[in-house]
């Protein structure tokens, strides 16, 4: 079986010479890799073992999306117009509301955002296209009326609902299935050449969080992402505009969830932009004992943070103000120790 390499990295001021940038990322760099295999013991060994094609792909710089730069952590704000959400169902589900609050998230410093008009909590059911567009696109048509620069991303499984956001003014796709639950997503993808993230969900949302099990989380994420980003370039669909999610909390217990935290420098090895979204899920609040979603910010902020420590790009977020703040924070902390 063909081994996995998950770049081991580091943010420390001293620097050895032989260490790689991870994935472009100025300060965050590795000179080590773990080896993993299906049939056999992890092991550590330095980078110069890695194969030529996966040295570039684990150090190259990725293309930021819509307009964006991967300068600084990307923080993607959640505008849900829905009436079920977890977190904050019913409190943006009219346009005035939306747009409010959608104007506080980038005031507060959040780069895009990400519209969704379909729970995917867990035990969430199914929402038919034609309501999912009347929930989101007034409001994308809304939001780019007042702000023509801030990028958005529509949150949808279904080719009918992303191709109405992207003529309302939408410039991503987020799709939780990786157009696994509608195949036309890939045509919509492919024809308007708009950027797509791709995630990792085990099951549905109204059952996914059963029972869910893995032979190995890390890996079996990692190769489920690798076939669907391969499905998306045998179609056409450049690297370059493929983002990469592993779902965290879509049909993974808290073990799981760590696990692919820990691991998500694997992930690298794709070769594309990494979104990652934890905020407020329900094992931040087990394990930080918040049961209410809305007092998981401490806990999501400090997820995010083992993140962007392992070069992920873009981070999915409710509270603006505590992430930007604590990015800001991590990075000049980071660059005064570099200086």
């Amino acid at each position: 079986m063909s081994p996995y390499f998950r770049p081991i990295a580091r943010i420390d001021a001293a620097r050895p010479a032989d260490a790689l940038p991870l994935a472009g990322h100025r300060r965050i760099w590795f000179n080590q890799v773990e080896i993993l295999r299906r049939d056999g013991a992890a092991q550590v060994r330095p980078a110069s073992v890695l194969p030529e094609e996966m040295r570039l792909r684990l150090t190259e710089s990725r293309v930021a999306p819509a307009g964006l730069t991967f300068e600084h952590p990307v923080v993607m704000g959640v505008l849900n117009t829905t009436p079920d959400s977890f977190s904050d169902g019913g409190k943006f589900d009219t346009v005035q509301a939306a747009c409010d609050h959608a104007a506080e998230m980038v005031a507060q410093g959040a780069h895009l955002l990400d519209v969704g008009g379909e729970s995917t909590r867990p035990g969430a059911v199914l929402v038919p296209a034609d309501e999912e567009v009347s929930r989101t696109v007034p409001v994308i048509e809304a939001l780019r009326a007042a702000n023509s620069t801030v990028p958005i991303s529509i949150d949808t499984r279904k080719s009918k609902v992303a191709q109405a956001a992207l003529v309302a003014g939408a410039d991503l796709l987020n799709d939780v299935s990786a157009m696994s639950f509608d195949p036309q997503m890939l045509d919509v993808a492919r024809k308007t050449g708009a950027p797509i993230c791709l995630m990792h969900a085990q099951g549905d949302p109204r059952t996914m969080q059963e029972s869910p099990c893995y032979e190995d989380v890390l890996l079996d994420v990692y190769d489920y992402l690798e076939a669907r980003l391969q499905l998306a370039l045998d179609a056409g669909i450049e690297r370059a505009q493929i983002i990469l999610d592993p779902g965290i909390g879509f049909g993974k217990t808290a073990a799981h969830n760590l696990a692919l935290i820990n691991g998500l420098s694997l992930f690298h090895g794709l070769g594309c932009p990494l979104l990652l979204g934890v905020s407020r899920k329900r094992f931040i609040g087990t394990i930080g004992k918040a049961p209410e979603a809305g007092k998981r910010a401490a806990g999501s902020v400090a997820v995010a943070l083992k993140g962007v420590s392992q070069a992920v790009q873009m981070i999915r977020a409710h509270d603006i103000a505590e992430h930007t703040q604590a990015f800001a924070l991590w990075e000049a902390m980071l660059n005064q120790e570099q200086e």
